[in-house]
């Protein structure tokens, strides 16, 4: 059975996160400390609320919509502010996002001041505070991605210190983050050890993720294959790959081998509803307003290991044939074998959107149709069991083994370690498990250090496309210019059989790695100037 991270209304009352400033907001609500902290039952409501602001299917998907995977089509969302170089401090993701993340430092601040004072094991107390450390550890990490230089603080705050603090810099945080990962470790079960009741719960193994990501981040890539490496040995819990790659995001094969860390969805009772505006029409979508990219679908390679652009094997005339199989398990294209790719019961159904189809249902039919505006929809995280209005209780994965695997391949590339030896244990099996047969796309190829860094990161972006992370590879790389200034493309759907053309992107390399401190929270708090380079104070 699922563990139920639901959101009491009584806890929310309790923290009251809607105060006049996001980083102190007293409670209002009838509870108080002495008769709300009377029970580990108690609690417990208190840390699910702490898992659901570490992270959601709406942030995931919200984080998609920063970079070149997807567009979005329908209005002008703030991402695409972002994108268009437009941006200024009042842009209401920034503060959005910084008001989230600081709810949940609120929450864990007000867990941990408190749990102490319960009657209960101790091993049970520690457990529990290791999991709010974890998470508290895991928003900063967020933060600072976002932001750089934080307000950083410990301790639940008051109102009047929430007004003077000033930014910590981002490399104490992180010193912090990496220290309390390490300090935490003996309190957390592997994922062997851990009882069923308590799947999804943070292990040993999820420390040991987030540590691996936060030296990924900062490029120690010592330290990253460290931490893979001891992933890999099943030290600290057994995980592998799924054999199936479409069947990892399904309901029936959720807490599978691979996965590590997921952010959990149960069926009536919390649930996330994004893909009704991803998905064709024909199969029950509404109205599209985030679609896949034609930079995407040309990301993924050919079955003989090749990019399009290099392959014998790639046909204009066909386009999605001979491809990597990854490509059909994560979006939908023109003529997509609907029932041979999905398993909800159907035969012989085809999605069709080139618009001259005699099928006109997902046909594409400009910018403001209700269709996709790209030519392409989203197949990953479909649920064959959604409820109305595509309403899906399928978990969000948002750590698994597959990517310790590719984490583990570039760390050894940029320290000129890698070897056909790293590649059969890394980039081959994930390979393997997505349907490549072919000995060339298998085999170890004889490239140079920065050929085999471009072949890693076009298998990074096929293998873990759609799930939240693209962005924070980007801004790692420092590679905005080339991946995110430019014109966007879909399909080859345009007049004159030319690629469709959605928007212009531009991308400054002095500004655009990092956010504004929203404009709200400079007006009340002077202290948080100056803002990031290229954002008015």
């Amino acid at each position: 059975m699922k563990r139920i991270k639901l959101i009491l209304l009584s806890v929310v009352g309790f923290l009251a996160l809607t105060g006049c400033n996001d980083m102190d907001n007293p409670p209002t609500n009838s509870y108080t400390d002495q008769n709300f902290w009377t029970s580990i039952d108690k609690a417990q409501y208190m840390l699910n609320m702490a898992y659901n602001q570490l992270y959601s299917a709406g942030k995931m998907w919200n984080d998609e919509r920063l970079y070149d995977n997807v567009f979005q089509g329908r209005g002008f969302t703030d991402q695409r502010s972002i994108r268009n170089g437009i941006a200024d401090p009042s842009l209401g993701i920034f503060a959005g996002e910084w008001a989230d993340l600081y709810g949940g430092i609120k929450t864990c601040h007000v867990f941990l001041e408190h749990i102490d004072q319960l009657q209960a094991a101790d091993d049970v107390k520690n457990y529990m505070k290791a999991q709010a450390r974890y998470i508290r550890a895991a928003i900063f990490f967020r933060l600072t991605n976002f932001y750089g230089d934080i307000p950083f603080f410990t301790e639940d705050i008051s109102l009047a210190e929430s007004k003077t603090i000033s930014r910590t810099p981002r490399t104490e945080v992180i010193k912090f983050i990496l220290q309390e990962l390490e300090a935490i470790m003996p309190y957390l079960p592997t994922r062997d050890s851990q009882p069923v009741a308590d799947r999804g719960k943070i292990t040993k193994g999820a420390d040991l993720m987030l540590q691996a990501r936060v030296y990924l981040y900062d490029g120690d890539w010592a330290n990253v294959e460290k931490c893979c490496a001891m992933l890999m040995d099943g030290e600290y819990g057994h995980y592998a790959l799924f054999p199936s790659y479409t069947g990892l995001f399904e309901e029936a094969n959720e807490y599978n081998d691979e996965v590590i860390m997921d952010c959990a969805y149960v069926p009536t009772v919390r649930t996330w509803g994004e893909m009704y505006d991803m998905v064709p029409l024909s199969v029950g979508g509404r109205v599209i307003s985030t679609a896949p990219t034609q930079s995407l679908a040309d990301n993924y390679i050919m079955l003989d290991g090749k990019p399009m652009t290099e392959s014998t094997m790639y046909k204009e005339t066909s386009p999605y044939g001979n491809r990597d199989p990854r490509m059909a398990g994560t979006i939908i294209y023109d003529r997509y074998n609907w029932s041979a790719n999905v398993n909800d019961g159907s035969k012989s159904k085809y999605i069709y959107i080139n618009p001259t189809s005699t099928d006109k249902t997902d046909a594409y039919q400009g910018l403001n149709a209700n269709q996709s505006c790209t030519g392409y929809y989203v197949r990953k995280y479909y649920d064959v069991n959604h409820e109305a209005g595509m309403v899906s209780g399928i978990n969000i994965i948002t750590m698994r083994y597959a990517d310790v695997l590719l984490m583990y391949a570039e760390a050894m590339n940029e320290q000129g370690k890698m070897s056909e030896e790293v590649w059969n244990n890394t980039v081959r099996p994930i390979r393997e498990r997505a349907g490549f047969k072919r000995a060339e796309a298998l085999a170890y190829p004889a490239q140079s250090q920065d050929e085999m860094r471009q072949t890693l990161r076009r298998e990074r972006r096929s293998e873990l496309a759609l799930e939240g992370l693209r962005w924070f590879d980007i801004k790692r790389w420092k590679a905005g210019t080339e991946y995110l200034n430019g014109y966007v493309y879909g399909a080859r759907f345009a007049e004159g059989n030319n690629y469709i053309r959605l928007d212009n992107y531009k991308f400054d390399e002095s500004k655009d790695y990092l956010w504004s401190v929203p404009q709200s929270q400079m007006d009340i708090n002077p202290n948080l100037k100056p803002n990031n380079p290229g954002y008015a104070n």
